[in-house]
């Protein structure tokens, strides 16, 4: 049960990291030659999907494993 548990959560957490690349922001084309520039926003247009994307992958693994902690303790009962 626990090397399914470690291939679940390798499998999970990669999965994460490739859809978080996927998910990243690629930016504006720019303005056009000629045109005012504005400032740039506040924070500088970080994107923060990323993080808590793997953030909450990792808060369902954690409850995840306290879930099976839980009933394993129950069963030896």
């Amino acid at each position: 049960m626990k090397k399914i548990i470690s291939i679940l959560t390798i499998f999970i957490i990669s999965m994460l990291i490739s859809i978080s690349s996927l998910i990243a922001d690629t930016g504006t084309p720019g303005d056009p030659p000629g045109t005012p520039t504005g400032g740039t926003p506040i924070g500088g247009g970080a994107p923060i999907g990323g993080g808590s994307i793997i953030l909450l992958g990792l808060a369902a693994i954690y409850g995840g494993r306290k879930l099976y902690q839980i009933n394993k303790e129950e069963l030896e009962e």
